[in-house]
């Protein structure tokens, strides 16, 4: 989408207005960032994401990415695009200065990536991954590790991956068979195939840190018996220059519904020079790290498309004409009037603009809460902010890419036929995003993580702390009555929410089932309500600056009737999730596996 325009002021509405930024940044040791450093780093960001990757958007489309004999080149202008990015310090933003980094917060750059990745996805995911893979190395390299590999993938001049998928297990890691064999140096060798694996192979950067999941001989069966290994494209000497070429290679890129500028990568291991990070057989706890921070990467790219999806929509039907408005024209001196007339219309604009608005409110409170993970001198605060991101992780990743399915769909709807073709962009969009409930660990993974991990795992401790905020919250505004209304909304839905997942935790110690059953309904559910906070508080914010006399009263007073047409039309979706919910599982599970086809 060529036209694309960074949300810059909603972005600064959510900082600095809802969640209290400036002041956040300055208790955490963030002195550096200030308001006004903030809004100039913001001016380039939204000049980079406008001028330099929205143009080449749809050409990474056209051509994607050509494979020759283990090597992949880059559509037109994503290498030149990225030797900028690093020009511009956009890799160095949130990693210490000793480093090499900036050492500005994770926020800052995190909430910057929605409008990357808003004007060029396929572009976007090239730097997005080495951004996990530098927070894998500072928390579990060791000093000499972070010396080598860490600057330079701080500098820009390196990128880096995740390799987890093979060919025979997708989610189930358990099943994996790449194997690391001790060499004599103290290093090791490693074998194997890893497939779907995002910037596995590229032309834009010097050298790729591949962050590989294997086993050691002596390794148990299952997850418990994982290692994770640091395995280079070129082979690099103690002080971090690059000997020889390594033995793994690209052996084919795959050819893809969408983000056809990013290299989808089958990657073969033989007998590369690895080495291992942290402990034997604690991998998977160490590529947490590198998980938890991809998933929240995700769900910003649901929202980014959600963004995209609705400038687009927002752009043509204030523009296209046809039939008359229902209720008397509008448009005298033409023969129809504009299509953002008609309530169906509308219907899907708002239901794009209350995603766009109320996800990017969560998605950013979370990278808050990674502020405070990070950097909090308190322990009990810092615990605090682990725990609340434990819980909505598997939701922004979740419910921000399953909405962002509705939000492209409605962004080819408004467009009519002319959503179906792809020089307007949206077809692109949808195809784009279409993957993101799938990597990362698909939806139904991010559910079962959330109700029977995370939840049923704490015996509901983790849910206990994020609805008590929501409900310490909604008491704290029972003064505001014009509030009173929604308020109680999602004070009901929390009070449902708590007695709905003590329903299922009840009918699972019966029978398992139930978990798998209610689980992808009760994310969506959860989503709703979460959003439905979020709301609630924008809401009361916009209120309050109304009636300090603020002189942007369009933009305030959208926000409220956007938060009306939220409660109004969306959190009332989660009736009939509660009521797929309490159905158990039986209308799953009855029908044998043979009889599902009767035809």
């Amino acid at each position: 989408m060529q036209n694309y325009k960074a949300p810059q002021r909603d972005t600064l509405f959510v900082t600095n207005e809802l969640l209290g930024f400036e002041e956040h940044y300055q208790r955490l040791g963030f002195e550096d960032a200030t308001d006004d450093l903030v809004r100039a780093i913001y001016a380039e960001a939204a000049k980079f994401a406008e001028n330099i990757l929205a143009p080449i958007n749809a050409v990474g489309d056209d051509e994607g990415c050509t494979f020759n004999d283990g090597e992949v080149t880059t559509p037109t202008g994503f290498k030149e695009a990225y030797r900028q990015y690093v020009e511009g310090g956009w890799p160095s933003m949130s990693h210490p200065v000793e480093f090499g980094g900036q050492g500005l917060p994770y926020s800052l750059s995190t909430s910057m990536a929605e409008w990357f990745s808003g004007a060029n996805h396929s572009w976007a995911m090239y730097p997005g991954l080495s951004q996990g893979c530098m927070e894998t190395l500072k928390a579990h390299g060791t000093p000499e590790q972070k010396k080598v590999y860490l600057e330079k993938l701080v500098e820009g001049s390196w990128t880096g991956t995740m390799c987890l998928t093979e060919p025979h297990c997708g989610s189930d890691l358990g099943m994996l068979k790449c194997k690391a064999e001790p060499a004599e140096d103290g290093t090791y060798k490693l074998t194997g195939t890893k497939i779907f694996i995002s910037a596995g192979e590229h032309d834009m950067s010097d050298n790729i840190v591949h962050i590989v999941l294997a086993r050691l001989p002596d390794a148990p069966a299952g997850t418990k018996g994982i290692s994770l290994f640091i395995v280079p494209k070129y082979n690099v000497d103690a002080d971090g220059n690059i000997t020889d070429r390594n033995t793994v290679k690209c052996g084919s890129i795959e050819h893809k519904m969408g983000i056809k500028g990013s290299a989808t990568c089958v990657m073969n291991f033989d007998a590369a020079n690895a080495i291992l990070i942290g402990e034997p057989n604690r991998g998977l706890n160490c590529m947490f790290v590198f998980m938890n921070m991809a998933r929240i990467g995700t769900g910003v790219e649901g929202l980014s498309a959600t963004e995209a999806a609705f400038q687009g929509a927002l752009t043509y039907a204030q523009d296209r004409t046809q039939f008359r408005s229902m209720s008397g024209v509008k448009n005298p001196d033409g023969p129809a009037d504009p299509i953002i007339v008609h309530p169906d219309v509308r219907r899907m604009l708002l239901t794009q603009k209350a995603l766009r608005e109320g996800n990017r409110a969560l998605s950013i409170y979370c990278m808050q809460l990674v502020d405070v993970s990070q950097h909090a001198a308190d322990a009990q605060e810092k615990q605090m902010a682990e725990a609340k991101l434990a819980l909505l992780t598997p939701i922004v990743k979740a419910f921000l890419t399953e909405t962002a399915q509705e939000t492209t769909s409605y962004g080819m709807q408004v467009y009519g036929g002319h959503g179906y073709i792809k020089e307007w962009g949206m077809e692109q969009l949808a195809r784009d995003t279409r993957i993101c409930t799938m990597y990362e660990g698909t939806t139904g993974i991010q559910a079962i993580d959330l109700l029977a991990r995370k939840i049923m795992g704490s015996n509901g401790e983790l849910l206990k702390v994020f609805t008590g905020e929501i409900k310490e919250y909604c008491a704290s505004i029972r003064d505001k009555q014009q509030f009173g209304h929604w308020s109680n909304a999602v004070e009901s839905h929390v009070d449902e929410w708590l007695q709905m997942t003590q329903d299922i935790g009840l009918s699972a110690a019966n029978n398992p089932e139930e978990l798998g059953a209610a689980a992808v309904d009760y994310l969506m559910y959860a989503g709703y309500v979460t959003v439905g906070y979020f709301w609630l508080k924008m809401a009361v914010v916009a209120q309050q600056k109304l009636d300090e006399g603020t002189t942007e009263v369009d933009f305030y007073n959208a926000k409220l009737q956007t938060a009306k047409f939220y409660f109004d039309r969306m959190l009332t979706r989660t009736r009939s999730l509660v009521s797929a919910i309490s159905s158990g599982s039986e209308n799953l599970m009855q029908m044998d596996a043979e009889h599902f086809f009767q035809g």
